[in-house]
């Protein structure tokens, strides 16, 4: 029988070896009766800095007689009680007639899960992915970062993996149950650790990353799936209104299943369904720039003992402050680095990212708000797509065209002082920064409310957050500005059959587990309504 044991708080440094000894006394059971037993969530308690505790949720099977005992009962409650585990729902093939393999576009969280999971029940998809494998991808990408030259099919947004290969792994969800739960299952067989499965802040690092999507491309082609990489989606094949397949770089593909798993920064393929009738609306998003400051000062604001950070590593941050309007740490990066989030010519975008280890001497974080679609100035369902490309030309142009980093002191943006153009800032991005007035390149509600509240953010940080940082941006992509429509049930694009928009890029998710959940279960709907079409 499923015992379900919360908030057992163990001080920092306790062997986790020493956990049944916390569940015995929890539960008035015997030690023994806990040799086997499965953490559901450990999350860290950092609210008194010098008395960190790790907080554990964990669950046991005991036997009907041990869940009769006197001692056991007396201390059942909210933090002790006996549970069902939700059952992952794995439904039985149907018996709709697939004509051609699956088509899934795009190698990304929510398309590599969709991939992932219809191979798994035999359905032997093709991935398509306008850029490279990542054993291309991650040299071109570092070339980039040295000076080289952009290439719009084969950079930090576009490739194997997606954005999501260079986004910094986190696994952070707000999501809970048995789909998180297999997504992260799955996460773990193709190379992350097993913990990141209940940590309550999972991370990867972007360095493991490209191995890991490596390893999910190696078993969906095991089972039958195939990868056709350098392969750019440019339009639905329609007939009669239904989708019987795609035009790609490479010659048309034939199928009445597509799973449209594009990212939200495949802007041109944006244009392109919208011009095929694709139910395109717009959709609230997150922008602003990005903070960085050094991580020694984040470390000795969270850990009152030097020995915290032997055990913990870098110290990360979550802080939200209300001005004119809520504004929000969003990526935080202990250790990391500051990258470009570009997938256009001409144009630049902040982003961070950082590797397992947490190891450079930078602490970075976006800082972003959410901008209303009644401020995009348009009723063009992609006129938050064209409000980016404005701002990020922008940034593009005032640098002069090299992909420099627009660059300010943060007590001088705070405070409305324009940079010098002598002024030297040390900063992670590899390209090389340039002073620049960050109100040049964002719209200046969002600079008002950032500008507004940093102060706050930096109280509540008490004086650790503003002092020695730099602001860098624009950031622009902290979600997607569209949302394709879809049915709440069968997961189709209304007026569209056979095209499953996911992730991200159609606005259903936030992040990897979300994007991951999101694949999923569209792809789960087409299991649930066809029969697998075995490979010829």
């Amino acid at each position: 029988m499923p015992l379900k044991i919360a908030n057992l708080r163990l001080p920092l440094g306790t062997p986790e070896a020493e956990l049944p000894g916390y569940l015995a006394r929890a539960t008035g059971l015997p030690r023994e009766s806990f040799s086997r037993y499965r953490i559901l969530k450990r999350s860290l308690d950092a609210r008194k800095r010098d008395e960190l505790h790790f907080v554990y949720t964990a669950s046991v099977d005991i036997s009907s007689e041990m869940a009769q005992s006197k001692a056991l009962q007396k201390r059942l409650g909210p933090e002790l009680m006996f549970f069902e585990p939700p059952v992952f729902d794995n439904p039985a093939p149907g018996e709709g007639e697939l004509h051609g393999r699956p088509l899934v576009i795009g190698s990304g969280p929510a398309g590599l899960l969709a991939a992932h999971y219809l191979a798994m029940k035999g359905y032997c998809p093709i991935v398509i992915e306008r850029g490279k494998a990542v054993k291309e991808r991650v040299p071109a990408v570092r070339e980039f970062d040295r000076g080289g030259a952009f290439d719009r099919e084969n950079n930090y947004l576009f490739g194997e993996g997606g954005a999501g290969c260079f986004s910094d792994g986190k696994l952070t969800c707000r999501m809970e149950g048995p789909d998180v739960d297999w997504v992260l299952e799955r996460f773990v067989e193709c190379g992350g650790r097993e913990s990141i499965i209940y940590e309550n802040r999972p991370h990867l690092g972007s360095n493991k990353l490209p191995m890991i999507c490596r390893n999910f491309r190696r078993k969906i082609e095991a089972l039958g799936g195939e990868y056709r990489f350098d392969c750019r989606f440019e339009g639905l094949i329609l007939r009669d209104g239904q989708v019987i397949g795609i035009e790609t770089s490479s010659g048309p593909m034939y199928s009445n299943v597509v799973i449209l798993g594009i990212g939200h920064s495949a802007r041109d393929t944006y244009e392109k369904l919208l011009e095929q009738g694709a139910p395109i609306q717009q959709k609230a998003f997150q922008l602003g720039v990005r903070i960085e400051q050094p991580q020694e000062q984040v470390n000795k604001h969270k850990y009152g003992r030097p020995e915290y950070l032997e055990m913990l590593g870098a110290a990360d941050y979550t802080l939200q402050a209300r001005s004119t309007r809520d504004v929000f740490t969003f990526c935080m990066c202990a250790g990391g680095i500051i990258i470009p989030s570009v997938s256009e010519p001409n144009m630049f975008c902040s982003n961070g990212m950082s590797n397992s280890r947490h190891d450079t001497p930078f602490a970075n974080s976006g800082i972003v708000v959410t901008l209303e679609t009644n401020e995009f100035g348009s009723n063009h369902p992609l006129a938050g797509v064209y409000l980016q490309r404005q701002y990020e030309s922008a940034a593009f142009e005032l640098l002069g065209g090299t992909y420099a980093c627009p660059i300010q002191r943060g007590l001088d943006f705070v405070n409305g002082k324009a940079p010098r153009a002598d002024d030297r800032v040390e900063c992670s991005y590899e390209r090389g920064v340039k002073p620049l007035a960050l109100d040049l390149v964002l719209p200046p509600v969002i600079a008002q409310a950032i500008r507004k509240s940093l102060p706050l953010m930096d109280a509540k940080l008490h004086g650790n957050f503003l002092k020695n940082a730099v602001l860098v941006g624009p950031e622009m992509r902290g979600s997607s500005p569209v949302r394709i429509d879809r049915d709440r049930q069968t997961r189709v694009a209304p007026g569209m059959p056979g095209l499953y928009p996911v992730g991200e890029g159609a606005g259903y998710a936030g992040g990897i587990v979300s994007a991951a959940v999101d694949g999923l279960r569209s792809a789960r709907e087409v299991v649930r309504r066809f029969a697998p079409l075995l490979k010829s």
